[in-house]
């Protein structure tokens, strides 16, 4: 994690500690009240501040002036633990008093009062007066020249030149328009902080971090250290995990602003007669009776789709394989009884005053959802019909017009609670800001109201990784722009971009269609190959959607999380990891025939010709300016790809089969494959299916495993085809052997063959899924 340049900043931190800079401070008021082997407690008169670890690699620090000490905010999970590790390693000395697990180790200096926070190496990762606390200020400083990420990202309208990186002054907000923002900050170093506060201004410079404007008495602030997995594991422990979004969500949804019962079904049915997959159609206004009495905003439209309310629309989409969700404002018309509702019992938002609703032209306001009472009614009778006739999701818009930072939180945070106190039913949504907390609310973010064009669409980029930085895993975009008309070739180009982020999603203003076949029979076929491409990659996405549950990190995970040693990759936008095996760059320049791309460390393999490069380079990638069908992406050394035939939606065939492409590495690599029943929160009680996959080559031979299946649920799968590419094997354990592929897949039962495909020589095995194993595969003279 350090490297040796790393060690020397570290060694200078260390030795500035015993400066005169330091020892010239006026010792603070604070002194020892006693260290044990649960913590570190400090006082000055009635002033406390505690000193915790709430996980071997995360320590708490908690001022509590007067003793006060109020509940967590809602950026902490309210049903997160609240216990603190107890047995720590304890040492006192005249001038020191230190508590370590075995990650971390918390030391007081009683002579100047300063708290520095230490690694398992000893190397001191940010150190801090606690007595500023008192102020509602937190003042660390930190070695120069660790990279910082975190706090905040980009609205739609920014030019998002920033990159990555974190700098200066930087203000934890929810912000509008697709931004994302939370009051957390971190480093590739090896260190991340999270603070309980609502809004607050970082300044970051001269190695320092530097927080302000925390908006609570008490202030409470995290210390993580470890890898960036490791880091965000705990940010998702400390701050809530995302919950699973129904499995149909890992798949493609058409948006579209002016449509009705009629031309829903002509679309879906071209989508179907053309098998190009589809699984969610999301409505703008026109699903709604905006504007009528008698709770318009949350009923069916009638007279544009006479089929919604009596759920026969619902039964034909069901058959279609096909989901409907429907879009959500804040505002409430005012002459009706539901406004009269929300009037008479306070609930409207005072920062926003009554206004002229764009599209009804009737009088509006706005609802605030930062009041329970709020949340409890929204969730109400005619929005339940309207969830049981068919509209199963929610794009949640325009919550962030308002000077709180957690409406657009609170206003999903309804949604997510009233549904889920009334059907067991997965919620999904989107929404257009966020804030560290909401991601426990099935929380989904879009980048808000872009452009279309080559320029807009590369600085989608930035916007993701930034989001997913702070902290967001499940973001999106209005694939195609939102305001204007794609041409052919940006579409093309925009669809194969979008099917490599976690939300696969098109959208434009009124009147505009995303259909690929709009586009033209190029653009249809590259788009819809990329859908494809998707759909077959659903087994790798859907674990890591799991994955995001447990460990904190989803499917795109910009280039530093895995390489953060790498200084070429600190600020990269270009590429990003999809899971933890394969490497997208794609292509954003219009007319573009070739593209400059850095591969990290390692061996990659093209996933489409099978040429390999060697990492730690940038390389001169070729691309196809007149079919637009090429996809710079790429498989990491190690890497472990379940897939399945592509589908026209989600679950529409069993899936008894999964192919698994292995690329053993000479480290040890696995996945951890999930199922469950794609629909239910049944997986939080143990109704999954979790199996661990692992390989790894030694020298010509190589090794894989499978675990013992996890969870009680009971898949379709039979059996994984198993590639073991790079691999000529002469002997396989006891398997029986066959002749080649064609003669594998005809037999019944386990077995293998060697063959050849376009990554060279690969070993096929056949393997009941059900059962652990572990293969060895011999190749030809070794022993």
């Amino acid at each position: 994690m350090t490297t040796l340049r790393n060690l020397a900043f570290y060694g200078l931190l260390i030795a500035s500690m015993s400066c005169s800079a330091f020892a010239e401070q006026t010792p603070p008021s604070f002194q020892l009240d006693h260290a044990d082997t649960r913590g570190i407690e400090l006082k000055a008169g009635n002033d406390r501040i505690s000193v915790r670890f709430v996980a071997p690699n995360v320590v708490q620090i908690h001022a509590m002036p007067h003793g006060v000490s109020t509940r967590p905010g809602i950026v902490m999970d309210p049903h997160g633990s609240r216990d603190t590790l107890a047995n720590l390693r304890v040492r006192t000395t005249a001038s020191t008093a230190s508590v370590a697990s075995g990650e971390l180790t918390a030391t007081w200096d009683k002579p100047t009062g300063r708290l520095s926070i230490a690694d398992a190496q000893g190397h001191v990762l940010v150190q801090t007066d606690p007595a500023t606390l008192m102020d509602r200020h937190i003042d660390l400083q930190h070695a120069a020249g660790d990279p910082l990420y975190g706090i905040g990202g980009y609205d739609a309208f920014e030019p998002a030149k920033g990159g990555l990186l974190r700098h200066g002054v930087q203000i934890a907000k929810a912000g509008e328009q697709g931004y994302p923002g939370g009051p957390f900050v971190w480093s590739t170093r090896g260190y991340g902080v999270l603070v309980d506060t609502v809004g607050a201004k970082f300044d970051l410079a001269d190695g320092r971090i530097d927080v302000s404007g925390i908006r609570r008495e008490d202030v409470s602030y995290d210390v993580i250290a470890g890898t960036p997995p490791q880091i965000f594991a705990a940010l998702a422990t400390l701050s809530g995990a995302p919950p699973l979004f129904p499995k149909w969500a890992m798949g493609f949804t058409n948006s579209q602003w002016g449509i009705d019962q009629q031309e829903l079904l002509a679309i879906v049915h071209g989508y179907r007669s053309r098998h190009i997959p589809i699984d969610n159609f999301t409505f703008d206004f026109d699903w709604k009776a905006w504007g009528e009495d008698n709770y318009g905003e949350f009923r069916w439209n009638e007279s544009k789709f006479p089929g919604g309310s009596n759920g026969q629309l619902k039964k034909e989409m069901d058959q279609l394989g096909m989901h409907m969700t429907g879009i959500m404002k804040p505002r409430i018309h005012v002459d009706t009884v539901e406004g009269r509702y929300v009037e008479a019992h306070g609930l409207w938002a005072a920062s926003r005053p009554q206004n002229m609703d764009y599209f009804s032209l009737k009088p509006v306001r706005e609802v605030d959802f930062d009041r329970a009472a709020a949340r409890e009614w929204f969730f109400n009778d005619a929005l339940k019909h309207s969830f049981d006739t068919g509209i199963v999701g929610w794009w949640n818009d325009e919550a962030d017009d308002t000077n709180s930072n957690t409406q657009f939180l609170n206003m999903q945070r309804a949604l997510y609670e009233g549904q889920r106190a009334y059907t067991p039913t997965r919620v999904w949504s989107i929404n257009r800001d966020f804030y560290l907390g909401a991601q426990r609310y099935a929380y989904g973010l879009w980048s808000g109201d872009i452009d279309t064009g080559f320029d807009s669409m590369a600085a989608q980029r930035q916007r993701m990784l930034s989001a997913i930085d702070v902290g967001e895993m499940k973001w999106g975009m209005d694939s195609g722009g939102f305001k204007g008309h794609p041409d052919n070739e940006n579409y093309a180009r925009w669809i194969e971009f979008a099917a490599f982020v976690p939300i696969f999603r098109v959208h434009g203003t009124l009147g505009e269609k995303r259909q690929p076949w709009v586009y033209g029979p190029v653009a249809e076929k590259a788009a819809t190959d990329a859908m494809r491409l998707r759909y077959s990659l659903i087994p790798y996405i859907y674990s890591y959607e799991r994955a995001a549950t447990a460990d904190g990190v989803g499917i795109v995970r910009p280039l530093s999380f895995d390489y953060p040693d790498d200084s070429q990759v600190r600020d990269d936008v270009d590429a990003w990891m999809f899971g933890e095996g394969l490497l997208v760059s794609p292509v954003v320049g219009k007319g573009q025939t070739d593209k400059e791309i850095y591969l990290p460390a390692g061996e990659w393999t093209d996933y489409f010709t099978g040429k390999r490069y060697q990492g730690g380079q940038t390389i001169h990638y070729a691309v196809d300016s007149q079919t637009w069908d090429d996809i710079p992406l790429f498989v990491r050394d190690g890497a472990i790809i379940p897939t399945q035939p592509a589908m026209d939606y989600v679950g529409e065939k069993p899936v008894t089969e999964l192919t698994v492409d292995v690329f053993p590495a000479e480290r040890a690599t696995h996945l951890d494959y999930y199922d469950d029943d794609g629909d239910t929160y049944a997986y939080e009680h143990g109704v999954f299916y979790s199996q661990r996959l692992t390989t790894q080559r030694r020298g010509d031979d190589a090794e894989l495993g499978i675990e013992a299946p996890h969870g009680s649920y009971k898949p379709a799968l039979k059996y994984y085809l198993v590639k073991v590419h790079g691999v000529a094997a002469t002997r396989v354990g006891a398997l029986k052997p066959y002749a080649n592929a064609d003669a594998l897949q005809a037999a019944k039962g386990e077995g293998w063959a060697v063959g050849h495909d376009r990554y060279g020589e690969v070993t096929l095995l056949r393997l009941a899924a059900a059962r652990a194993r572990h293969v060895v595969l011999r190749a030809a003279g070794s022993h």
